[in-house]
């Protein structure tokens, strides 16, 4: 009974393997084949331009600050083209900075401001950046702002530290 039911698989899985082969017959092609029509690609949109507002300070070394107080840094610049500009976003690097900017248009030869504070949480070197968006003339044009320091351990600070270890 056993050879049997072998033999009727056996028999299934040959019957099913021969099933998958194809005839293969080749055809000569007598009207010649038509390229196939350009497709329109739509053009990327154009990448922001760097930004030509005259800024008074691009980079702000805030020197050696005292771990647990954020530091504020607000820079300027004047809007020095013939149009009114809107700042339309302001995008820290990391979640330790925050920003706030001029939210009203600013007209030709006016000032604007974008303030960085950075929560100077932990003791170390640091160099952060904030990316300010403009539109310039009807086009997204963009700067980098960036500012650096030190955060130093505090006179408490140093306190606690060596009251944990005695």
């Amino acid at each position: 009974m056993k050879s049997i039911k072998l033999s009727i698989v056996a028999l299934f899985i040959a019957s099913a393997s021969f099933a998958q082969t194809k005839d293969t017959k080749t055809v000569k092609a007598t009207a010649p084949v038509a390229a196939p029509a350009p497709v329109a690609v739509p053009a990327p949109p154009p990448a922001p331009k760097q930004s030509v507002v005259k800024w008074d300070q691009e980079m702000h070394d805030f020197g050696d600050i005292p771990k647990g107080i954020p530091a504020t840094y607000e820079f300027t610049f004047t809007n020095n083209t013939k149009e009114t500009i809107i700042i339309t976003s302001v995008k820290p690097a990391c979640g330790c900075t925050a920003a706030n900017y001029t939210k009203t248009p600013i007209k030709p030869g006016e000032k604007g401001t974008v303030e960085a504070t950075f929560n100077a949480a932990s003791v170390a070197p640091f160099q952060k950046s904030v990316t300010v968006m403009t539109n310039e003339g009807g086009v997204e044009s963009i700067k980098t702002l960036s500012f650096k320091g030190k955060v130093i351990e505090t006179a408490t600070d140093a306190d606690k530290k060596t009251d944990i270890k005695s």
